[in-house]
């Protein structure tokens, strides 16, 4: 009964503002406000507002919360451990079973060590003509810092 009428009351209040805010020109607002307001009516003629009363002040409700809430820990505890072991025990074991039958790499043979591409000696560098211009800020810097 007091739901009820709590729920008229912030309807009442909520089609109130709306009116107030047509007043003012902005009806889109307004609309919207009145849209809002009337969805605890709607909720109190279709007795959502008794059920969930009636819920809300059950001992077996909310002891019925506490059994869904221990089944859920339960679910995601035994998916964490799951996650952690590497999958349910079935796919483990086809996973070992084909670890034993299959070699690791049956197609590899012996590193290749054949002739290099690389060049036995290095190419003379070229000569650099503004390398002391390039790092003069850099060595500037380093002296600052005693390094």
């Amino acid at each position: 009964m007091i739901a009820e009428t709590v729920c008229s009351a912030v309807s009442a209040a909520g089609l109130g503002i709306a009116a107030v805010t047509a007043y003012r020109k902005r009806f889109l607002s307004a609309a919207r406000i009145a849209a809002y307001s009337l969805v605890p009516v709607g909720l109190v003629m279709t007795g959502v507002v008794g059920w969930a009363a009636d819920t809300a002040f059950s001992p077996t409700a909310w002891a019925g919360f506490v059994v869904l809430g221990g089944a859920w820990l339960l679910f995601t505890g035994t998916r964490a451990v799951e996650r952690r072991r590497g999958g349910t025990r079935k796919e483990r074991r086809a996973a070992r079973g084909s670890a034993q039958t299959e070699a690791v790499a049956p197609a590899a043979s012996a590193p290749s060590l054949g002739p290099s591409t690389r060049p036995a000696t290095r190419p003379a560098a070229a000569p650099r003509a503004q390398s002391g211009d390039d790092f003069s800020d850099i060595e500037a810097i380093l002296k600052k810092h005693g390094i």
